[in-house]
C-alpha cells in the first residue's frame, strides 16, 4: 500500500468515525448513564463489533453479501431491529418528575455493557457499509495481504478509540445539563429518534 493511499483512508477514516452515529451516540448516552468510567466496557464491545466486521469483511463477507442479496437482506433487517429497539429503549427511559432531578439508572453489570454495545456496533449501518464497500478499495492486490490489513485495520481502531474517548468525555459534561427532569427527558427522545433515523438509514441502504 502506497503512503499516499494510506493517508487517503486514515483521512476518511478520521471524518468517517467524527460524526456522529450509532457508535457515537451509544458512548455519549452510556456516559451520562453509567459514568465515563464504566462506559470503557461499551467501548469494548463497539470495537470488538468494529475488529470483527472489518475481518469478515477481509474473509470475504463483502463479496459473499453481494453474491447473496438474500443474506445481506436478513442481515439488514435485524439490524433494522436492533437500531429501533435502542430508539424504543430511549423514548422510554424513566425520569423523575416534581423535584427536577434524573430518576437514577441502575448500575448495569460490565457484561451487559459490553454486550449491548458489541449488538450496537454489529448493528451500525456505517460500519456495515464500510466494511464491506470502501475497506477493500484500500487493498492493492499486488501487495502481501496480512501486512495491509494490519495497517488499514489498526488505524481504523485507533481514530475509533479517539472518538469514543471524545464522546465519552463529552457525555460526562452533557450529564450536568441534563440534571433537569425536562432536558433529560428532551435527551431522551432526541436520542431515541436519531437511533429510529439510523435504522431508517439502514433499511435504505445499498451495497
Amino acid at each position: 500500500m502506497a503512503m499516499k493511499t494510506w493517508w487517503l483512508y486514515v483521512t476518511a477514516v478520521f471524518l468517517i468515525a467524527a460524526t456522529p452515529g450509532p457508535n457515537m451516540l451509544h458512548v455519549m448516552v452510556q456516559s451520562i448513564q453509567q459514568g465515563a468510567r464504566r462506559t470503557t466496557a461499551s467501548m469494548a464491545g463497539l470495537m470488538t463489533a468494529n475488529l470483527t466486521c472489518l475481518i469478515a469483511s477481509a474473509a470475504g463477507l463483502g463479496a459473499l453479501l453481494k453474491a447473496s442479496p438474500m443474506l445481506f437482506e436478513v442481515l439488514r433487517y435485524v439490524g433494522v431491529g436492533y437500531l429501533v429497539w435502542l430508539g424504543i429503549k430511549a423514548w422510554r427511559a424513566p425520569v423523575s418528575s416534581g423535584d427536577g432531578a434524573i430518576e437514577p439508572h441502575a448500575r448495569r453489570s460490565i457484561r451487559a455493557l459490553y454486550l449491548t454495545g458489541l449488538g450496537t456496533g454489529l448493528s451500525n449501518p456505517k460500519l456495515i457499509l464500510f466494511a464491506t464497500a470502501l475497506l477493500p478499495q484500500f487493498i492493492d492486490t499486488g501487495r502481501p495481504f496480512g501486512t495491509q490489513l494490519a495497517i488499514l485495520t489498526g488505524s481504523f481502531m485507533v481514530i475509533e478509540l479517539f472518538w469514543f474517548s471524545v464522546y465519552a468525555l463529552g457525555g460526562r459534561s452533557l450529564s450536568h445539563w441534563l440534571a433537569p427532569a425536562n432536558r433529560k427527558l428532551l435527551f431522551n427522545r432526541v436520542s431515541g429518534t436519531l437511533f429510529f433515523g439510523f435504522g431508517a438509514a439502514l433499511l435504505g441502504s445499498k451495497v
